[in-house]
């Protein structure tokens, strides 16, 4: 019988073999999710003998690993800010950039809004995260695909903020009623370029997906139409908050210009490199 701490050991090796960044946290949060133990937990058990019932659960989570889909895939779910977030392929992993992107909004909003719009809200970590920091908003999020929608959905369930968000199928604007006004409108549409994404990790690459990450030849070019319908759906005074690719902010500042917005900004992500673009109407 193989201990714990065995596994564990062989499961790093086998997975650094396949190229998989940080192998040792990878083989002790799959081993522990297997065996239903939290990380502390499993410390403690390093020298328990493991049953062979225990490494059949443990196998396939490693072989789906070792192929290089992504690990919150694998684990079913993700920490994004204070939410657990259930994930699988039909929702972008959420980043520490949207997170980033959820704090600049709360930053420039110290009042909660009556009203909040998330375009394209894949797993509903930013309207969900908006709707906990704001319990009085009416919080809307849309996406045109049915499965995020459905992931969404069940993520408020999970994080108890059921009946807090409305979801409805849209490709952005287009299936809103007419009439409503949004006092925050946040968006982190897909911005990658093809050749971008073509250079991304096989995580990346080959799991997640690709209607999020590029739809258009030019990749900035779903930024540049929610700046452009934006202000129909803004109340004045209102903020547009985006995520955004590296090297499009002239672009999109310029956008935001010719859109009627007053003022816009650029602000850095954690590796100071331009990703959000502020702007207010």
């Amino acid at each position: 019988m193989h201990t714990v701490l065995e596994v564990v050991k062989r499961t790093t090796e086998f997975l650094a073999g396949r190229g998989v960044e940080s192998p040792r946290l990878n083989a002790e949060l799959l081993v522990g999710h297997a065996l239903g133990l939290k990380r502390m937990q499993l410390y403690l058990q390093f020298e328990r003998p493991l049953t062979e019932p225990e490494l059949e659960k443990i196998r396939p989570l490693v072989r789906r690993r070792a192929a290089r889909e992504p690990l919150q895939y694998v684990l079913g779910e993700t920490a994004f800010r204070d939410l657990t977030l259930g994930v699988d392929p039909r929702v972008l992993i959420p980043r520490p950039e949207t997170e980033r992107l959820v704090e600049l909004v709360l930053q420039h909003r110290t009042m909660a809004p009556a009203t909040v719009l998330d375009l394209g809200t894949g797993s509903g970590a930013i309207a969900l995260s908006l709707a906990r920091a704001w319990p009085e908003a009416k919080v809307t999020a849309v996406d045109n695909a049915e499965g995020a929608l459905a992931v969404a959905a069940a993520n408020a369930v999970k994080n108890s903020l059921e009946g807090r968000v409305l979801f409805v199928r849209s490709d952005w604007f287009a299936a809103l009623p007419a009439g409503a006004r949004y006092e925050v409108i946040v968006a982190n549409p897909p911005y990658l370029s093809e050749a971008e994404v073509a250079e991304t990790a096989p995580e990346v690459r080959d799991h997640e997906p690709k209607s999020a990450l590029s739809s258009r030849p030019d990749a900035a070019a779903d930024l540049c139409a929610i700046i452009a319908e934006s202000p129909r759906w803004l109340v004045p005074g209102g903020l547009l908050a985006l995520e955004t690719g590296i090297g499009q902010h002239r672009d999109l500042l310029a956008a935001a210009q010719q859109a009627g917005f007053t003022r816009a900004e650029s602000h850095r992500d954690l590796t100071d490199r331009d990703r959000f673009v502020l702007a207010f109407l």
